[in-house]
C-alpha cells in the first residue's frame, strides 16, 4: 500500500496540533517571569534555587516528599504551621534549619506553579557561548565588548578616511596648479574642537547624571556599631521576635531602636556568651562576646556581682550608627507595612536573622519601592476577622473580582503609585 501525501488540509491540522501541544506546554509549565517575580518578594529573603541559606534549596522541589502534587505544597505555603503538625518531612526540615517557614496565606495555586516553573527554569544549566561557560550573563557581556571594538575599529577607519580624503584633495589641488592654505592645526581646527566638546558633554553628562541618581544610597553600607550585636544570635538562633525589640514598627512610622533598658530585660541574666557560635566580624576578626556583653552593662550602669543595686533610670543610651536612611521628602511609614500590609522584616532589610553585622542590602530608590507596589498584592478579604476592613470603600474593585474582571489588588491599584503617597 501506497501512502499517500498529506493534504494541505491535512498539514494545517498537524500544524494547529503541534502548536496548540507546544501553546499547552508553555501554559502547564508556568509563567517564569510572574514566578520569578513572586520568588525575589517572597522566597528569596530565606531561599536559594542551588544551595541552601537560611532555608534549603528549592531546586527539584517538586521530586521531594509529595509536592509534585501542588495542592500539597500550596497547603505548605499558606499555612506551615497547621501542615507541620502531621507532617514528618516538614519537622524534620525545622529540625535542620532551626526556625519554620513563614506563612503566605494571599499565595494561590497558579501563583505556586509560577514559582516552580521559575525554579526548574534557574536550576536548568544554560548553555555556555564563546567557550567561557558564562551562559547568558557571559553572553550580554561578550556583545558590549564586540560592539565596543567594532566602534573603536569603525572610529579609527573614518579618522584615516578623513585624512586620506585630504592628502588625495591637496595632491589634486597640487597638480592642478590649485594655491591652498597651510592646513589649520589640529588643536585650533573647529570642527575637531566642536566634536570633543560634544563628546566631552555627552559622557561628562552622562557620568554626573549616573552619580546624581545615586546620590546619597548607600547599599551595602555596614558600619561598625559601638557594641557588636548579632542578629543571626538574637532573632535568628534564639528566634526572638524582630518586634520585641522594635515594636515601634507594628504601630508607628518608625521602627525605632531599643532602649538599653529593653536589652537589660535579658541579660540581667545572661552575662557571657559561652554556648553560642563562635562570632566574627566582617573582616575575619574574632569576637569576644563575654566583652560585649560588659559593654551593654557599662551604659547601663549594671554590677552583675550586684545586680539588685541596678538602677535603670541611670542608663545611658548606646549610640548606634543608623543603616537605612530615606531622604527627607520621604514618607515612610512602617505600621502601614508591616501591620496593614503584612510585608516580612525580609523583604527589605533582607535575611536579617542570618547577619552578624547588619548591612543596607536594598538601594531603597523609588524604582526598588514601585516594583514592590506593582506586585505585591493586598488582603483584600475583608468579609471576616483575617482581612483589612480598611479596603471595604474600594467597593469598585469587589465588584470587579466578583465580575472576573481581575484576580486580585495590588498596591499599586489603591493609590501606591501615586507621588503624595511617598513624597510630603
Amino acid at each position: 500500500m501506497i501512502p499517500c501525501k498529506p493534504t494541505g488540509s491535512k498539514l494545517k491540522i498537524i500544524f494547529l496540533s503541534f502548536f496548540v501541544f507546544s501553546v499547552f506546554q508553555v501554559f502547564a509549565q508556568g509563567d517564569v517571569a510572574a514566578g520569578k517575580a513572586i520568588f525575589n518578594s517572597k522566597c528569596a529573603s530565606c531561599h536559594q534555587v542551588l544551595k541552601d541559606g537560611t532555608g534549603p534549596a528549592l531546586a527539584g522541589v517538586e521530586s521531594r516528599h509529595n509536592w509534585s502534587d501542588h495542592n500539597e505544597l500550596l497547603k505548605w505555603v499558606n499555612n506551615p504551621a497547621a501542615y507541620m503538625a502531621n507532617d514528618s518531612y516538614t519537622q524534620g526540615l525545622k529540625t535542620k534549619f532551626g526556625s519554620m517557614m513563614t506563612g503566605f496565606a494571599d499565595v494561590t495555586l497558579t501563583d505556586i506553579g509560577n514559582v516552580v516553573a521559575y525554579i526548574n527554569d534557574a536550576a536548568t544549566p544554560k548553555t555556555p557561548t564563546g567557550g567561557s561557560g558564562g551562559g547568558e550573563p557571559q553572553k550580554t557581556t561578550n556583545n558590549a565588548l564586540i560592539f565596543g571594538i567594532i566602534s573603536l575599529i569603525l572610529g579609527i577607519i573614518a579618522l584615516i578616511l578623513m585624512q586620506v580624503n585630504s592628502n588625495l584633495k591637496k595632491m589634486s589641488d597640487d597638480a592642478e596648479g590649485i594655491v591652498r592654505p597651510e592646513p589649520v592645526p589640529f588643536y585650533r581646527n573647529k570642527i575637531y574642537i566642536a566634536l570633543l566638546a560634544i563628546i566631552f558633554f555627552i559622557v561628562g553628562g552622562y557620568l554626573v547624571a549616573k552619580g546624581a541618581i545615586g546620590l546619597g544610597r548607600q547599599k551595602d553600607y555596614q558600619p561598625e556599631q559601638p557594641i557588636f550585636y548579632s542578629h543571626k544570635v538574637h532573632a535568628g538562633i534564639n528566634q526572638i521576635s524582630c518586634l520585641y525589640c522594635h515594636g515601634g514598627a507594628w504601630d508607628s512610622k518608625h521602627a525605632a531602636i531599643p532602649s538599653v533598658n529593653v536589652c537589660m530585660n535579658c541579660h540581667k541574666a545572661i552575662n557571657e556568651y559561652t554556648k553560642g557560635p563562635k562570632l566574627y566580624r566582617e573582616n575575619g576578626d574574632e569576637v569576644d562576646g563575654t566583652a560585649e556583653i560588659a559593654k551593654l552593662y557599662k551604659a547601663a550602669g549594671f554590677d552583675p556581682n550586684n545586680p539588685n543595686a541596678w538602677d535603670p533610670s541611670k542608663a545611658q543610651p548606646i549610640e548606634w550608627t543608623k543603616i537605612h536612611n530615606l531622604p527627607d521628602h520621604v514618607y515612610f511609614n512602617h505600621s502601614q507595612h508591616i501591620r496593614a500590609g503584612k510585608v516580612q522584616c525580609q523583604s527589605c532589610h533582607g535575611e536579617i536573622t542570618a547577619m552578624d553585622e547588619v548591612k543596607q542590602v536594598a538601594d531603597l530608590s523609588m524604582g526598588w519601592c514601585i516594583n514592590c507596589h506593582r506586585q505585591t498584592k493586598v488582603d483584600f478579604n475583608y468579609t471576616d476577622s483575617t482581612g483589612n476592613k480598611f479596603y471595604s470603600i474600594y467597593e469598585r474593585f469587589h465588584n470587579d473580582i466578583k465580575a472576573g474582571k481581575m484576580d486580585s489588588v495590588t498596591v499599586e491599584h489603591i493609590g501606591g503609585l501615586e507621588c503624595q503617597k511617598c513624597h510630603y
